[in-house]
């Protein structure tokens, strides 16, 4: 394992806790890692748990190029209470009864939501509206109107059902694509089934490579700061090609090369002594940047 210094470039993949923004998560990691440098993919809700992926120094660049869209998640819907919020932070705007809901009915309901999908964010979502964020325009008591949006829903599994007197709990698993909001789908399959729902519990289980295997608790972190060298990253994620001398004294600068035939896509590039330079993308007979990490 490399040694983590405060200039050091990688990623951090943090298992965020209950009850804290993905802002505080960030503001804690810059502490532990000693640098002001530190960004996040993929914001969680204060209530929700579960990976997020932190880039520290130069690696806040390289976030934006790995494939992070796929995201996964375990969830526990409430059917028959609705809230401002769509989720258990919120404050009840309606109930009803669940005595003539079933778990086929549920099981039916769930399966308009898979696959390429229209869905309305939740109202307290950070999307801007005319420059202000949806949530803060809420909570200043005005209604919003967000437009629906094309997400994608690759898996909707229900792992468990707990029927009451007052509510039924349903646990659920969601494969889906950047931008999809589970406590929308909570929220629609509630009004589908014509009782209101809103989320109980979330958490993030993948973020595209980065799944709970390779995350971490704040307090772990604390006593061993575990890291992935922005290298190792982009070698486990990208096509490699290894430069040469000239080649690398190029790349540096961000120069396009002739003659590399690289891979469809992005490359990463490396100089002869293994240090990560730079992605590259094929353009007709040369290969030029996306992005330049040295220099």
């Amino acid at each position: 394992m490399v040694a983590f210094t405060p200039s050091s470039d990688g990623i951090v993949v943090v298992d965020k806790p209950a009850g804290m923004t993905s802002h505080t998560v960030v503001a804690k990691v810059r502490r532990l890692a000693g640098t002001r440098k530190v960004g996040h993919a993929g914001t969680l809700d204060p209530m929700a748990t579960g990976v997020l992926v932190a880039g520290l120094n130069r690696a806040t660049r390289l976030l934006g190029h790995l494939q992070l869209a796929d995201k996964s998640y375990d969830a526990t819907i409430r059917l028959g209470a609705s809230t401002t919020t769509d989720d258990a932070e919120g404050e009840i705007l309606e109930t009803a009864s669940v005595a003539g809901v079933t778990a086929e009915a549920i099981s039916s309901a769930t399966t308009a939501y898979k696959g390429e999908i229209s869905q309305i964010p939740s109202a307290v979502s950070a999307i801007k509206v005319d420059g202000k964020r949806a949530y803060e325009r809420v909570r200043a008591g005005e209604e919003v109107a967000l437009k629906a949006r094309t997400v994608t829903v690759s898996r909707y599994d229900i792992l468990d059902i707990r029927i009451s007197d007052e509510w039924i709990d349903v646990d659920v698993s969601v494969d889906c694509s950047s931008g999809t909001y589970i406590r929308a789908l909570a929220r629609d399959l509630g009004t589908d089934l014509s009782v209101g729902g809103h989320l109980t519990a979330l958490r993030r289980t993948r973020v595209g490579s980065f799944d709970l295997s390779a995350a971490h608790t704040l307090e772990s972190l604390a006593e061993d700061f575990v890291w992935l060298p922005i290298a190792d990253v982009a070698a486990g994620t990208f096509p490699r090609y290894n430069a040469d001398d000239e080649q690398a004294a190029a790349i540096r600068t961000g120069r396009p090369l002739p003659g590399l035939n690289l891979a469809s896509g992005q490359t990463a590039m490396f100089d002869p002594s293994g240090t990560f330079l730079a992605l590259y993308e094929p353009h007709g007979p040369l290969a030029k940047p996306t992005a330049v990490f040295v220099g």
